[in-house]
C-alpha cells in the first residue's frame, strides 16, 4: 500500500490520469491525499470531480477555496461571473447537486497519527496545534453539513477579521477559520493574516513571512502537506510539503509518496494552455 499526496488539480483531468498511470495507482491498494481545489480554471472540472468521487475511500481530500466557491455558486448565494466560466458545464450537469453534496461533506483538515502528517489546502495558523486545527476545521464542517449551509457560504467572503482570537464567534469566527485553512499564504510577525499577497514569498514586502515561517508554531513536530500556492512551488522537507506546482498554468502536476522515510516525487507535464 502506498500513500501519495497530490497538489491542486483545478480541473486538469488529463494530467491527473497520466500521473496516476505513472504511479501505477491501484484504488484497492493505494491511497491518494488531495490538497483541494479539484475544480475551476482547468478545462475538465466536471470530469475531475466525478472521477475523484468515484474513487471512494481510496481518496482523502480537503476542501480548497475554489471548491467552496463552487458550493456557493451551486447554492445560489453568489453571482456567476466570467472568472468562473470553467464551472458552467459542471453547474449545468444533471448530477451537479449530487456532486456538490458529496463535496460539501469533505473535511477542511485531515490528520494521520501513524504518518504524523496533517493535510490542509493552504496552511494552518501558527498558534494552532494539530488538535486545534482539527477542532477549528470541524466547526466549519458542521456548519457546511447543516441544513442552513447556504448562509455560511454567503458569509464566508471577506478578509476580516485577520487576527485569531478564541473569543471570535459566529460567522466572523468561521470566516477566519476558512480563510486560514483555504486562503492563507503570508502572515505578519504578530500573526495577522495578509490575504492580498499571492506571489513568491521572497517578493513580499517587509514584515510579511510565509505562515510556516512564523516563530514557534504550535504545530511544530507535525508534517504539514498543503497546496494553494503555485508561486511557492514544490517544497519537500521533513515538516513541510508544498505541492501546488502550477499544473493549470502549464507547469507540472506533482505527487509525493509520503508513507516512506524518504518521500518519492513524481511529476507529469501540466495542462496544455
Amino acid at each position: 500500500m502506498a500513500v501519495y499526496a497530490i497538489g491542486d488539480l483545478q480541473g486538469c483531468y488529463d494530467p491527473f490520469r497520466r500521473l496516476l498511470d505513472d504511479l501505477r495507482f491501484e484504488p484497492s491498494r493505494d491511497t491518494l491525499w488531495l490538497t483541494g481545489d479539484l475544480v475551476n480554471r482547468g478545462p475538465k472540472s466536471l470530469k475531475t470531480l466525478r472521477f475523484v468521487k468515484k474513487l471512494g475511500d481510496s481518496v482523502v481530500m480537503v476542501l480548497g477555496n475554489h471548491d467552496l466557491h463552487l458550493l456557493a455558486l451551486e447554492a445560489g448565494v453568489v453571482r456567476f461571473g466570467k472568472r468562473f466560466g470553467s464551472l458552467a458545464k459542471l453547474l449545468n450537469a444533471p448530477d451537479a447537486e449530487e456532486l456538490c453534496d458529496w463535496l460539501r461533506h469533505r473535511p477542511l483538515a485531515h490528520y494521520d497519527a501513524h504518518l504524523k502528517t496533517l493535510l490542509v489546502h493552504a496552511g494552518t495558523h501558527p498558534d494552532w496545534s494539530v488538535k486545534n486545527t482539527l477542532a477549528r476545521a470541524a466547526e466549519v464542517e458542521a456548519a457546511l453539513q447543516s441544513h442552513d449551509y447556504p448562509i455560511l457560504l454567503g458569509k464566508m467572503y471577506g478578509n476580516a477579521p485577520n487576527l485569531w482570537s478564541g473569543k471570535l464567534s459566529g460567522y466572523k469566527r468561521l470566516r477566519f477559520i476558512i480563510n486560514c485553512l483555504t486562503r492563507m499564504r503570508m502572515v505578519t510577525a504578530d500573526r495577522h493574516l495578509d490575504l492580498s499577497f499571492s506571489g513568491s514569498p521572497w517578493r513580499a514586502r517587509k514584515g510579511l513571512m510565509p505562515w510556516y515561517a512564523a516563530k514557534k508554531p504550535a504545530w511544530r513536530g507535525t508534517r504539514v502537506v498543503f497546496g494553494h500556492w503555485s508561486a511557492l512551488g514544490l517544497i519537500v522537507l521533513p515538516e513541510l510539503i508544498s505541492l501546488d506546482t502550477g499544473c493549470v498554468w502549464g507547469r507540472q502536476l506533482t505527487a509525493v509518496r509520503i508513507d516512506k522515510r524518504i518521500p518519492r516525487v513524481v511529476q507529469v507535464k501540466g495542462q496544455t494552455l
